[in-house]
């Protein structure tokens, strides 16, 4: 009989609490009155808000501060601060005795301590940090195992917000004494030989007088190259397998081979089994010519993102990552940082899917800290090991092209830094040699000074655009890349008059102008970064802070109540593009075309007054028209960098009625046209689904997008009304969001008010199939319906 290794997920059947006793690890310990709850869980997003949670008083270093103020929203005003345990009691079948097993976490925030049976079997530092303890000797065989987890999140250990819980999946996977070692085996594909690319395959192994077969299958499911019998060495099964006329995976053609590799005994009895899914890929960062993929030089088109999902918190969730990569798709981004913590395995495997190269990060921290209780903590003792389940896990991703090992971490100054640095460095060199590494640097004078920029395999440069010049020329790298760049501040749909680029400008509404010149003291529009890119071939890209809006970090209101989230984002919360997200694909998204107009033209008060109007265009002219009237045409031009990438207006006065503009071509002739138009008063509610149908498993969203029109069709831009939504059928209510860094609604009540005219809606699947109807109701106005359905798998 064939045998080979389980993987048995704990999703269900899990308790929660966070008022117990210490004795809570205990088998006989009564958790029936704990809150049933399912992983991955997120304790803390369902709230209150309350500024109290996590109030920080402290002078943030990397934001330039010199004196300590009152930080309000720092970790998202959310209550992740306390102790929280899990218990679950399961049985594992296949476990018998004579097998080995082990208990894997992908994410615990934070410090976890695990108990099985009663008894410590493991604990961990790192709230980011995938790793794995074996339970062999304490899993019951044919008998109910109680699991239990004591999670602790101390105050002032973040500077966004965290999450709290078992925010990523947990499982048992069963193995034979002679099997594949967890996370032991590594893909590479090292070159082409003619028209056959090589795989290698090193598989670290338990047992004696083993073989190893590996089919390599294409997209179809279809074998195409086949590898029996391998070499052992350095205690690795070692294969190198040609296959012939390969597709390359990149952003634009994602293709994915698959190994089914086969672990067999002396005497053929099939002892363990991988599918690993990879890409054949070639990347090479070479001196004043940058980077390339393939033989192709490629610029990263990146963004950065923390790993909260708005309004589902941390707690990961397959749907919501694929909607926002699905956004991001649309936008040309082709690459992704995970700021500043590991990825977790599922936004890792969508890039592969859908195409997105990546920048894996580690710390946020080395030994000297930026916050009190922050990763300075476990440095010493966990670094090293830390890097070493990041690289294991996720090394045979193709998405990934480069390694993180810290963001403006404080060691950048001193000798003691750079030896941090290296020995970091070596780590992830000694795990995977073909991936190089970089830092994201915001002290760059320090770093060209000391050494710590060149010895990187990569220079990374968190914004200083004004040093890029010098740091090229001082680094010998021969490029740098822009690993963090603009942090423009931007609120959806929200404009403010005069329209100046200035920075660090506050507002009575704790909001910022959604014209896209604002910015923080450190950091820049993204015209800044745009020329450098474009004009420089040694700068290889840029991953643009943020993608999306985050919880906590509410720059630059830090100070002010009730900011809890960030500005940065070129979409909202919800994942609602800002305008900010047209001027970036423009430029990015080389495909479609993109015609762009703001303001919206509700102006009410204002008319007669000057109310710039801008044009974020793949077309390089066009002509404005307000009421039918010429406000001529515009031309990019390189005057400054703002008219290099927009087309702007800025001596338009506001009437009433319709602004439209009409791009040209090359050729001087009309290409495309778009408009705007006044609207009335709020008439009924629209409902736009991202998909209409989704899979009946229990953890499928839609996201319904909710606005209002007036009786003519025409989107109400500044509508507030207050929304109730109900969902029926074969999905239930999961949450709401509309985007405004000042909102204290929670997420998950069935009320939340119109932000600029919208919010979004989430419907999650309920693992019954059939039709889902969704209705979204406010006082005075018609009522909102939609209908889509949830399949089968």
């Amino acid at each position: 009989m064939m045998s080979q290794s389980t993987t048995v997920v704990l999703k269900d059947n899990w308790r929660f609490s966070k008022e117990v006793k210490e004795d809570a690890f205990s088998v006989d310990f009564d958790a029936s009155g704990w809150e049933k709850v399912s992983v991955p869980h997120d304790w803390a997003i369902y709230g209150p808000f309350d500024k109290e949670w996590d109030k920080q008083v402290a002078a943030i270093e990397q934001n330039g501060e010199k004196i300590p103020t009152e930080k309000t929203g720092r970790t998202g005003a959310l209550p992740h601060i306390g102790t929280g345990w899990y218990r679950n009691t399961f049985s594992v079948p296949e476990f018998k005795k004579g097998k080995k097993a082990v208990l894997v976490f992908e994410g615990a925030m934070s410090e976890p301590q695990v108990f099985l049976n009663g008894k410590k079997i493991g604990e961990w530092g790192y709230g980011y940090s995938y790793f794995y303890i074996d339970i062999t000797e304490s899993l019951k065989s044919g008998s109910e195992n109680v699991l239990a987890v004591k999670l602790t999140n101390l105050p002032f250990s973040s500077r966004w917000y965290p999450g709290a819980g078992l925010y990523r999946k947990v499982s048992i996977v069963v193995r034979e004494q002679e099997s594949f070692a967890q996370w032991g085996t590594f893909i590479t594909t090292p070159e082409m030989r003619g028209n056959n690319a090589v795989v290698d395959i090193k598989a670290e192994f338990h047992g004696r007088n083993v073989s190893m077969v590996t089919h390599i299958k294409d997209a179809d499911n279809k074998i195409v190259a086949t590898q029996k019998g391998a070499e052992t060495a350095d205690g690795k099964l070692h294969q190198i397998i040609s296959v012939a006329q390969p597709h390359l995976w990149s952003p634009e053609t994602p293709y994915l081979y698959k190994a089914v590799i086969r672990l067999f005994a002396a005497d053929g009895t099939l002892k363990d089994e991988q599918n690993i899914k990879f890409g054949i890929r070639f990347i090479k960062y070479e001196p004043h010519k940058g980077f390339s993929l393939n033989g192709k030089v490629t610029k990263f088109k990146g963004v950065c993102l923390h790993h909260d999902l708005g309004p589902l918190g941390v707690a990961v969730n397959k749907a919501a990552l694929r909607r926002q990569l699905t956004i991001l798709k649309d936008m040309g981004c082709n690459a992704i940082r995970s700021s500043h913590n590991m990825p977790s395995f599922e936004q890792l495997e969508l890039a592969d899917e859908m195409g997105f190269m990546f920048l894996a990060e580690s710390f946020d921290e080395w030994a000297k800290p930026k916050v009190k209780n922050g990763y300075h903590r476990f440095f010493e003792q966990y670094a090293e090991k830390d890097i070493v389940n990041l690289v294991r896990a996720t090394r045979n991703h193709p998405c990934i092209v480069m390694w993180s090992s810290g963001n403006e971490v404080p060691d950048q100054y001193g000798a003691e830094g750079l030896t941090r640095a290296k020995f970091l460095q070596d780590v992830f060199h000694r795990e995977d040699p073909t991936r190089p590494v970089t830092v994201g640097m915001d002290q760059v004078k320090q770093t060209m000074a000391s050494g710590f920029g060149s010895l990187l395999d990569i220079p990374g440069l968190n914004y200083r655009v004004h040093l890029y010049e010098e740091a090229y020329k001082a680094f010998p790298q021969g490029f740098i890349l822009g690993s963090e760049t603009a942090s423009t501040v931007s609120s959806r749909g929200i404009y403010k008059f005069p329209v100046v680029q200035q920075k660090e400008k506050q507002y009575d509404d704790l909001q910022c102008s959604s014209y896209d010149l604002e910015a923080c003291s450190w950091s820049n529009v993204p015209d800044e970064d745009f020329v450098l890119q474009d004009d420089k071939p040694w700068v290889i890209g840029e991953f643009v802070w943020t993608g999306f809006d985050y919880l906590g970090e509410p720059t630059p209101y830090d100070e002010k109540w009730p900011s809890r989230s960030s500005y940065f984002g070129i979409s909202d919360l919800a994942g609602l593009p800002k305008d900010r997200f047209y001027l970036y694909r423009s430029r990015w998204n080389t495909k479609d075309k993109t015609l762009h107009i703001l303001p919206h033209w509700n102006w009410k008060g204002r008319e007669g007054e000057i109310t710039p109007v801008f044009v974020y265009t793949t077309y390089d002219s066009a002509e404005l028209f307000v009421n039918g009237k010429s406000m001529g045409v515009q031309k990019k031009n390189n005057s400054t960098p703002q008219n290099r990438y927009r087309l702007m207006w800025n001596d338009v006065k506001y009437e009433p009625g319709v602004i439209k503009v009409i791009a040209f071509d090359s050729y001087g002739k009309k290409a495309a046209e778009s408009e705007v138009k006044t609207a009335e008063e709020p008439y009924k509610i629209v409902l736009e689904a991202d998909r209409r149908t989704i899979d009946a498993d229990g953890e499928d969203i839609a996201y319904i997008t909710v606005s209002v029109v007036d009786k003519n069709g025409v989107t109400c831009p500044l509508a507030d009304n207050e929304m109730k939504f109900k969902v029926s059928g074969a999905a239930d209510y999961r949450a709401a969001c509309n985007g405004d860094a000042t909102s204290l609604q929670v997420f998950h009540k069935d009320t939340m008010k119109l932000f600029s005219g919208k919010l979004v809606v989430l419907v999650k699947s309920n693992k019954k199939i059939g039709p889902i109807n969704i209705e979204v109701s406010a006082h005075n106005l018609r009522t909102g319906n939609l209908r889509i359905s949830a399949k089968q798998i």
